[in-house]
C-alpha cells in the first residue's frame, strides 16, 4: 500500500498541475505553431508526451485495468479505448468540430468517477444491474480522443502535412499509452501480491472517484470563468 500511496501522490500532484495548466506545454505550443510540412518524429514525440503526462487519461486506464488480471482481457479493453480515442482525435481535428475543451475534460473527469463506481459495484447495488463495461470503455474513449483533439484545435495547424502529422501524433499517443500502461501493470502486479490489495482496493477506488470529481470541478470552474 505504501508503494501505491507514493504513486498516487505523484498522480494527484500531476493531475492538479495538468488541470490548472489545461493544455499542451508552452514550449510545445510554440513548436507546433512554427512547424510546416510532414514531421513524423516530432509529432510522434508530442503525442507520446501528451499521453504519458495526461493524468486524467491514466487515471481512467488505471480504473479500467484495476481488477483485470489476464493479458487477454487487458488487451481487449485497451484496444477498445484506443479505437475510441483514435477515432475522435482524427475526426475532431480534420472536421474542425468545435466543442469547449473545458466541457470535454469535465466529461473525462466524470469517466474516472464512473469507472471507480463500477469497480466498487455501485451500479449493481443502486440499480440492480451491471452496465456493459466494454461499451462504456469505448464510449469514454471517444470523449478522451475528443479531449486530445481540442488541445490540437487550439493551434492553427498547417494544412501542409496535416494528415500525416495527425497520424504521427496518434501513433505517439498509442506508444505513450503502452508505456504508461506497462508501468501501471508493473506497480499493480507488486501491489496485488501483497495482502493489502484487497483490504485497500475499495479505498483506492474511492480516492480515484474523488480525484475524478476534483478534475471535473476544475474544468467546470474554468468553463464558467472563461
Amino acid at each position: 500500500m505504501a508503494l501505491f500511496a507514493i504513486v498516487l501522490f505523484f498522480i494527484i500532484d500531476g493531475a492538479m498541475g495538468q488541470a490548472l495548466a489545461h493544455g499542451v506545454a508552452d514550449g510545445d505550443k510554440g513548436y507546433i505553431l512554427e512547424t510546416s510540412g510532414f514531421l513524423f518524429w516530432p509529432f510522434l514525440y508530442l503525442g507520446a508526451k501528451h499521453m504519458v503526462t495526461g493524468y486524467d487519461h491514466l487515471l481512467f486506464l488505471l480504473g479500467v485495468i484495476f481488477f483485470l488480471y489476464r493479458m487477454k482481457d487487458i488487451s481487449i479493453y485497451v484496444t477498445l479505448f484506443a479505437i475510441g480515442h483514435s477515432s475522435t482525435l482524427l475526426l475532431g481535428v480534420l472536421t474542425d468540430v468545435s466543442v469547449s475543451s473545458y466541457l470535454v475534460d469535465a466529461i473525462i473527469g466524470l469517466s474516472v468517477v464512473y469507472k471507480a463506481l463500477d469497480n466498487i459495484g455501485a451500479y449493481q447495488r443502486w440499480f440492480g444491474f451491471q452496465p456493459n463495461t466494454k461499451a462504456a470503455t469505448l464510449v469514454f474513449g471517444l470523449f478522451h480522443g475528443f479531449g486530445l483533439a481540442t488541445k490540437l484545435q487550439d493551434f492553427n495547424l498547417s494544412p501542409d502535412g496535416l494528415i500525416g502529422n495527425l497520424l504521427a501524433f496518434n501513433v505517439g499517443v498509442e506508444i505513450g499509452q503502452l508505456l504508461a500502461l506497462g508501468a501501471i501493470l508493473i506497480i499493480m502486479g507488486f501491489w496485488r501480491k501483497s495482502s493489502s490489495f484487497w483490504r485497500h482496493a475499495y479505498t483506492a477506488n474511492v480516492v480515484f472517484m474523488t480525484l475524478g470529481f476534483i478534475l471535473t470541478g476544475y474544468q467546470l470552474a474554468g468553463f464558467f470563468v472563461a
